[in-house]
């Protein structure tokens, strides 16, 4: 595996044939059910195990993987014949992931550039996959490192949720905010910016805050060519209705490029709990 190679972590959502084929190296986070511990992804922690647990009240938790785990990927790597890697993972201010890549880069010889995307989910996926991108056509690793930034700060990443309590238990989102949105049995529509979780709007009823998280992401791709991803926990037909919708509205801005529809990853679905929907909208870099 010569040259530069792309790291990411589980919680981007490539899925593994696609990673494989691109050349991405996927770390897993854990989640913790119960006392037992897995791996994120087939064969370990999934949606349905994490929406099941969460369901039947089962304690459910995440962690990161560890600085010595991420050193050991670099160190592999490098033995490999990757002489650079660009190590591009979900946002610090809600893992530890970049801090543990962060330590693993200064305990290895090979050259680690990490980024912290400021994103989660998928729109950090289409970062690491424009890094790919760029390397596919014979661009540097510095190159590659600078198109993963662009492509996570240009996407917008906004979910709904029908309740704070788990994004509250998780330390995501303060306490006070949590009580306030339940007293007042409003639906919160949410966003990534900077890296955090913020609250955009409040509105009463689910099927009204599906209809704006529609809105909400045909403005947030405008004229833009666009890849757009709708994701959810344990709400297939929601899901599925608001992709339908996209992919009429958005049709020009995706030019003939299917939206991708499925479960989100088990990490970030312990931190959000059934029900949850959610759509990324990245533009595309020139080139893309």
């Amino acid at each position: 595996m010569p040259g530069t190679v792309i790291v990411t972590d589980s919680t981007a959502s490539i899925p593994p044939e696609q990673a494989k084929a691109r050349g991405i190296v996927v770390v897993p986070l854990q989640v913790v059910i119960g006392a037992q511990v897995y791996d994120e992804g087939a064969g370990g922690a999934t949606p349905e195990l994490v929406a099941k647990a969460l369901a039947e009240f089962v304690p459910v938790s995440t962690s990161r993987p560890n600085p010595a785990t991420m050193a050991e990927v670099y160190e592999r790597l490098a033995r490999d014949g990757a002489d650079e890697i660009v190590s591009i993972h979900i946002s610090g201010d809600m893992s530890g992931t970049y801090e543990s890549a962060q330590l693993a880069a200064k305990q290895v010889e090979v050259n680690v550039t990490v980024i912290d995307s400021r994103q989660v989910g998928v729109a950090t996926g289409y970062a690491a996959l424009s890094a790919a991108d760029v390397l596919d056509a014979g661009g540097s690793a510095a190159e590659a490192a600078q198109a993963a930034r662009d492509r996570a700060a240009s996407a917008r990443s906004l979910f709904y949720v029908n309740t704070l309590e788990y994004l509250r238990r998780g330390g995501r989102i303060g306490a006070a905010a949590a009580f306030l949105g339940g007293a007042l049995a409003v639906k919160p529509l949410l966003g990534i910016i900077d890296g955090r979780v913020a609250n955009l709007e409040r509105v009463r009823t689910g099927a009204k805050a599906l209809s704006r998280l529609e809105d909400l992401a045909v403005e947030a791709a405008g004229d833009l060519s666009v890849d757009v991803c709708v994701a959810h926990l344990a709400s297939p037909d929601r899901a599925e209705q608001l992709t339908a919708k996209l992919t009429e509205r958005l049709a020009e801005g995706l030019e003939g490029r299917d939206i991708w529809c499925g479960e989100l990853g088990a990490v970030l679905g312990a931190h959000v709990g059934p029900g949850m929907v959610a759509v990324c909208v990245a533009p595309r870099l020139t080139g893309d």
